[in-house]
């Protein structure tokens, strides 16, 4: 049902969406039964992808002929090549939990209107969720205002992301990521929707979300979102152009000035010494966390970023620093392997001593 509120493509959009999302839900009614084939590793696509993907395109190209289309699985084939307005489709944004039966996944559809996000719809099936957002406009979930988060702490913070899992991802850099990102927040979380996550950033259920590897269906969306909900986004060095770059960092404006300096050297687009400075992070990390690594080694120590943990909310002194601890004496324990025979005194056993 259109709303007479919302902005007449946003309505088009919102029905789209839930027709995708009526063919979702019907289809995890027998997740068993729904075929699956495979893009790459680790990367699946099956026919209720293909089933939504289809019926959203029908529906906006019915609503609009003259408009471009670039969706995740049909790419551009389908709308006008040259056109200004272009919709971004993601069918089904989470299908890995999908065919396992992990209610984590939805639909996301953006209107780009000369390469700027007007329009945005995620619609989350499992539970009915409906968020949009037009630009100027704010965003809502079913269509109530949402803001980002109020926390101004990290150490305080939810944050979302996504784990590498494609063969030629970068594995040891995303473990550096959480060593250094982990010990300064109370959560970090992957739940497996890159566009959901970013719905739950502008919502206020996460304080923060980073990704890499991203494609613009799976973000573009939830930019639209996380900005007009208060919010920023873009990629890790903090550069707000980020659609086609393959990296993704959103947050509420607090969270997000303290999230840049910890991400920034991680980036394609650092510079030489923060590049230098990661790869030197990255071997520390992997060699810590190698079998039979130094002990006394922290996998989790300070990165050469500033704690910003201990950073005063305004107002706030700040807090005196503590003494650094004395390290800990290690206690040697000699384990004596044979007692003597006859349970006498271990005294006069040379075994023993």
């Amino acid at each position: 049902m259109s709303s007479p509120n919302l902005h007449p493509m946003l309505n088009v959009a919102v029905k789209a969406a839930r027709a995708a999302g009526a063919i979702i839900n019907r289809a995890a009614l027998d997740v068993e039964a729904v075929r699956i084939s495979q893009k790459q590793v680790n990367d699946f696509v099956t026919e209720v992808d293909h089933a939504s993907e289809q019926v959203i395109i029908e529906t906006l190209l019915g609503a609009y002929p003259g408009h471009g289309i670039l969706a995740e699985e049909s790419g551009t084939e389908h709308g006008a090549k040259d056109s200004d307005y272009v919709w971004i489709i993601d069918p089904l944004d989470g299908t890995t939990n999908f065919i396992h039966g992990f209610p984590v996944y939805c639909v996301s559809i953006a209107l780009s209107v000369r390469g700027k996000i007007e329009q945005a719809v995620i619609y989350d099936p499992s539970r009915n969720d409906l968020f949009t957002a037009t630009k100027g406009r704010g965003a809502y979930m079913n269509e109530r205002r949402i803001r980002v988060s109020k926390r101004t702490r990290l150490s305080e913070c939810l944050v979302s992301t996504g784990f590498p899992f494609r063969s030629g991802d970068n594995f040891k850099q995303y473990l550096a990521i959480m060593a250094d990102m982990m010990p300064r927040m109370a959560g970090l979380r992957r739940p497996g929707a890159a566009a959901l996550d970013l719905a739950y950033v502008a919502a206020g259920f996460t304080d923060g979300f980073f990704e890499t590897g991203l494609n613009p269906w799976d973000v573009a969306a939830g930019s639209l979102l996380v900005t007009e909900a208060g919010g920023l986004i873009g990629n890790f060095t903090g550069e707000p152009d980020f659609l086609e770059q393959r990296e993704c960092l959103a947050g509420a404006p607090r969270i997000y000035g303290q999230l840049v300096p910890l991400l920034a050297k991680y980036s394609k687009f650092a510079g030489i010494d923060d590049k230098m400075r990661a790869s030197d992070r990255v071997r520390a990390v992997s060699a810590a966390a190698r079998p039979g690594a130094d002990e006394s080694v922290d996998l989790y120590a300070r990165s050469t970023v500033t704690d910003l943990t201990a950073a005063p909310l305004d107002g706030e002194a700040p807090a005196p620093a503590a003494p650094p601890a004395a390290p800990v004496p290690r206690k040697l324990t000699r384990v004596r392997r044979d007692a003597p025979a006859g349970g006498g005194s271990p005294e006069g056993d040379a075994s023993a001593k």
